[in-house]
């Protein structure tokens, strides 16, 4: 897969998440030669990435992501101030830090706020995308980015953002609990755990590929599978009793939307 915007790419950081990012677009046609990593231990780079501890002493690059935690903006700030010029576009992915934070401290032609999801590492990722008034080819480029890794969507209210990361950023977490609770739900009948693991991650497998071809929301799919007296249908009336499972879910998805605005409020 080709089309990355053309000119070099720095990441600042590269952790779990820009990792996963750096090397999908690596084995998608990204040339590692046009890419250097800043980090504190100049390790940990893809092969042919150059990989340093310091800023370069060369102009902005076309591309420069922040692939850090939130609560390190003040150390990226302080490491970028050097740097001569401006990059075209400047990618983040620090979550709950909004378009003005990140205004304030980095000069850039475009910026847009990217909320990636750890699937992107294998090309399933969701990645949201947010900017201002941003010009068709910083648009084109943010796309070229988010399209290696997955499904992407561009969402119109900044304000929305801390949802969405909630529910895409934060939901692989959520999903991987679900897997674990059905698994150990599975062994409390009596089967063997590493059996009941394989079959809850299979079944999860099957069901979501099933429900992303689906002309027909989870909803519909749910009472598909569930016969009238029958046994899922039994299931489904315990999740669905006084909409238990929705509450859940929604209490869950609160608290990181919560955590969100407090991570941007600090960074303001």
């Amino acid at each position: 897969m080709t089309g990355f915007p053309a000119g070099p790419l720095w990441l600042i950081g590269c952790g779990n998440m820009g990792g996963a990012m750096l090397w999908r677009w690596i084995a998608t046609g990204l040339n590692p030669a046009t890419v250097t990593v800043i980090t504190r231990s100049g390790k940990g780079a893809p092969a042919g990435v150059r990989s340093l501890t310091a800023l370069p002493d060369e102009d902005a690059p076309a591309t420069l992501m922040l692939a850090l935690k939130p609560q390190q903006i003040d150390a990226a700030q302080a490491l970028l101030s050097p740097m001569r010029g401006a990059p075209t576009l400047l990618l983040s992915i620090l979550a709950g830090v909004d378009h003005a934070a990140l205004a304030q401290r980095f000069s850039a032609e475009t910026i847009v706020r990217a909320m990636p999801n750890l699937p992107v590492a294998i090309g399933k990722g969701v990645t949201s995308l947010y900017a201002v008034e941003a010009p068709e080819d910083a648009i084109a480029a943010a796309e070229a980015f988010a399209r290696a890794l997955g499904h992407h969507e561009w969402i119109a209210d900044e304000a929305h953002f801390d949802a969405v990361t909630a529910l895409a950023g934060c939901g692989p977490g959520f999903v991987f609990r679900f897997a674990d609770a059905l698994a150990k739900a599975g062994a409390a009948l009596g089967l063997p755990a590493d059996q009941a693991a394989r079959l809850a991650i299979a079944t999860l497998e099957g069901a979501a590929i099933m429900a992303a071809d689906s002309d027909v929301s989870p909803a519909v799919l749910a009472d598909r599978v569930a016969s009238p007296g029958g046994s899922t249908r039994e299931g489904l009336n315990v999740l669905d009793r006084h909409d238990a499972l929705i509450t859940l879910l929604t209490e869950t998805l609160a608290a990181s939307e919560r955590r969100n605005r407090e991570m941007a409020a600090a960074a303001r």
